[in-house]
């Protein structure tokens, strides 16, 4: 045993108590403004308090399907339309296992996008020259992208091929170089037949 030490069990802190002292001395957002270009445009500007304590509770809580949710629709109730309480639920429902509820919060991101991206609501009508879908800058048009990208390989987890097909094949259309990498996904259900 190393002189001066002590076994001591440490003491018991429930996800609220950790997360309440995690953030007791981090700034609020709520406290004035903040300018992150890339948040402010894909994730629609600050985050309320109160939705941000619920995903961080919802994260800490993920084990616990019940808690986890309960945290998660407290953040959905204070920003419901928030990119990043939408993202939230998404994760939460695709590493759950839990396809067709990410499909659904899916459905509700690629509205978002598009009407933030200034595109047309039914996403296969967009086209290439709607927005500069090449460009890492144009944030916006990148997120309907990667948006687009996950409710196709949602469709074809799910075995719904034809929607799955039709979307990825939007998104090798408005990202021809296809940074985002759609053709692997095509591929597979090629080899699928």
């Amino acid at each position: 045993m190393t002189p001066g030490y002590v076994n001591r069990q440490p003491p018991t802190v429930t996800p609220d108590a950790a997360l309440l002292a995690e953030t007791a001395n981090a700034p609020s957002l709520a406290r004035g403004p903040r300018f992150d270009p890339i948040s402010d445009a894909v994730l629609g500007g600050c985050l309320p308090p109160v939705a941000e304590r619920g995903l961080r509770l919802a994260g800490l809580a993920y084990r616990d399907d019940q808690v986890a949710e309960r945290h998660l629709q407290e953040a959905a109730d204070a920003a419901p339309d928030h990119a990043a309480v939408l993202i939230g639920r998404y994760r939460f429902y695709f590493y759950k296992g839990r396809l067709r509820e990410a499909l659904d919060v899916a459905r509700v991101c690629l509205a978002k996008a598009a009407r933030d991206a200034g595109l047309t609501a039914d996403w296969r009508q967009v086209r290439r020259e709607d927005a500069d879908f090449g460009s890492y800058d144009a944030v916006l048009a990148r997120f309907f992208l990667f948006t687009l990208k996950g409710y196709g390989y949602l469709h074809m987890r799910l075995g719904e091929l034809a929607e799955g097909r039709a979307a990825l094949d939007k998104l090798l259309e408005l990202d021809p170089g296809d940074k985002l990498g759609a053709r692997v996904l095509l591929d597979v259900l090629e080899r699928m037949g």
